[in-house]
């Protein structure tokens, strides 16, 4: 189970990083005002959590 932990905890960051990657991407090319970025990637950040938990709970439990 330790195991399983640590390959999604690292599978999770690599996510993350990527969409934020991507985010930026996003907000440069659509000209998204400086105010309104944190809001965009909180919103998205917090979305992609949900997502990666709800898939580590399907994971543990099948």
């Amino acid at each position: 189970m330790i195991s399983v932990f640590i390959a999604f905890s690292l599978f999770a960051m690599f996510i993350l990083f990527y969409i934020n990657k991507m985010t930026n991407s996003l907000c440069v090319q659509k000209e998204i005002p400086e105010e309104r970025q944190p809001k965009v990637f909180r919103t998205i950040n917090v979305l992609v959590t949900i997502l990666l938990i709800s898939s580590f709970v399907e994971i543990l439990y099948t």
